[in-house]
């Protein structure tokens, strides 16, 4: 019989052994262990602070018994210092999916064609909802027979597999170190797409008013920005990054007014676009177009927060509404821009303003938008590379977080010099991480989670939908690495 103490989480339920899974500090990962049940007082489910804000405790993988009285509802045991409303959640979701990506829409078009890149567009915006959908379904469905408030992207991948068929047990640890390696590969990858952007927008602007002899490569200005990269993200403290948040906020939304401002001045007629591009040019689009939609790495973080999370994929839903103006506005963007530039359209829209007072002012309020965001950005990273060394490093903790901190900056930095080839760095990155993490990770969440209970359904249909998506995504992943890699290479 087990004692009770601080490491140890009650457990509910009448089930002889039970399937626990323990939070292995040390090897960041759960271990799975079989223990006799015990009787406990209700609702007293202690857990244990993760790197990405989830929680992992010590549970009962098998379903309650509803007729026992067992329901269980997450939402009544989340215990939220600041919950979020709907309204602030909504925000934050237009915050986190309108990023950068928004200015490469218009050369995604390019590859696409005016009409045919509007209906990808939309289609892709709809297959990525949906994705989100049933990844947070999946989570809802995995708190209640886990006996959770919540959980975090990774723990929803390694709670699903636990609980799913015995073959696929033993797979758990491996679905959450994937997931989280490829977080850290997007997020560390989007770093360094924000360095080539920096620098790219530096120069073109500093171009403009010297003479040739003084016109140095975008190599030059990616070394220049290190030291400041590295001061800035010595910054441990999110608190104390907020400001920047604010303040980048702010910039872009300027920026992109007067963007729009520029686009709309001298548009030209839309027969003088190609509407339909050859079916080649499409990996990129989907690449590029992935990159700048999903934003499924704030889903998780945004629904565990939430005063009303019923709210988040109900119909019309805080995920629904935010994503249809995501997508009405990428969209958008895409459009007036390639039609405004046409072929001459650069990888990122805001650098192919004129040579003008405040269009050169838009470049650098989103240069130093983007430079601010890239400390927010590499928190997330950091904080996920932190929790699996830390145990590792000694006593010296503090230098040696500081140590690895710079390290990757300056990887980063390496990365963006390396490949300089901005349009080519963003569809590499949606291709690789965002189709995993976007497309094909929920989808095999989906079909392991209700693998027995509902079931496949009729015909198998779940079996069949989740097949599509994932095929849908490995095809994404595949081409859009090969062209991204073909571009980097011959240019």
């Amino acid at each position: 019989m087990p004692k009770k103490n601080e490491g140890t989480a009650p457990l509910h339920g009448a089930y002889k052994p039970q399937i626990i899974a323990q939070l292995d500090q040390k090897n960041g990962g759960v271990n799975t262990v079989v223990m006799s049940n015990y009787k406990c007082e209700k609702n007293e489910v202690p857990t244990t602070q993760s790197a990405n804000g989830s929680t992992v405790p010590l549970v009962d993988y098998r379903k309650a018994d509803p007729e026992a009285g067992e329901d269980y509802d997450p939402f009544q045991h989340r215990k939220l210092e600041h919950p979020t409303t709907d309204l602030d959640t909504f925000i934050h979701l237009l915050k986190g999916s309108l990023g950068s990506g928004i200015l490469a829409m218009p050369i995604a078009f390019s590859h696409a064609g005016l009409f045919l890149g509007l209906f990808c567009t939309f289609a892709i915006g709809v297959i990525c909802t949906y994705c989100v959908h049933i990844l947070v379904r999946s989570a809802h469905e995995l708190c209640k027979r886990t006996r959770v408030p919540s959980l975090g992207f990774a723990e929803v991948a390694e709670t699903a597999f636990l609980s799913g068929p015995p073959a696929i047990q033993q797979w758990a640890k491996f679905a959450k170190a994937m997931i989280n390696m490829f977080l850290v590969i997007d997020l560390i990858g989007c770093c360094c797409v924000y360095v080539v952007f920096v620098a790219s927008s530096i120069k073109a602007v500093v171009d403009g008013h010297v003479a040739e002899a003084y016109r140095f490569d975008v190599r030059i200005y990616m070394v220049m920005l290190l030291p400041v990269l590295i001061l800035m993200n010595l910054i441990r403290n999110l608190k104390y990054l907020s400001p920047l948040s604010m303040i980048a906020n702010i910039l872009v939304a300027t920026g992109m007014g007067v963007t729009f401002y520029y686009i709309f001045s001298d548009l030209p007629n839309v027969g003088e676009r190609p509407a339909v591009q050859p079916i080649t040019e499409l990996p990129a689009f989907f690449a590029t177009a992935i990159f700048a939609l999903e934003g499924i790495g704030v889903v998780m973080p945004l629904e565990n927060n939430m005063k009303t999370p019923t709210h988040f994929i109900g119909c019309p839903g805080v995920l629904n509404t935010g994503m249809f103006f995501v997508v009405l506005l990428y969209a958008s963007t895409g459009f007036f821009g390639y039609l405004r530039f046409g072929p001459d359209t650069q990888a990122s829209i805001t650098l192919n303003l004129p040579d003008e007072p405040l269009a050169q002012s838009v470049k650098l309020m989103i240069a130093v938008a983007v430079f601010f965001t890239y400390s927010l950005q590499f928190y997330v990273p950091m904080e996920i590379i932190w929790k699996a060394v830390k145990n590792n490093v000694g006593s010296k903790k503090t230098l040696a977080e500081y140590g690895i901190r710079i390290a990757f900056v300056i990887l980063t930095v390496i990365l963006a010099i390396l490949i300089p080839n901005l349009g080519a760095f963003i569809s590499l990155v949606g291709a690789v991480c965002l189709s995993m993490l976007g497309l094909i990770f929920p989808s095999i969440i989906d079909l392991v989670t209700f693998y027995d209970d509902p079931g496949l359904g009729r015909f198998n249909w779940r079996l069949w939908k989740n097949l599509f998506l994932i095929c849908f995504g490995l095809v994404g992943f595949l081409t859009g690495t090969y062209f991204s890699i073909n571009e980097i290479i011959y240019g």
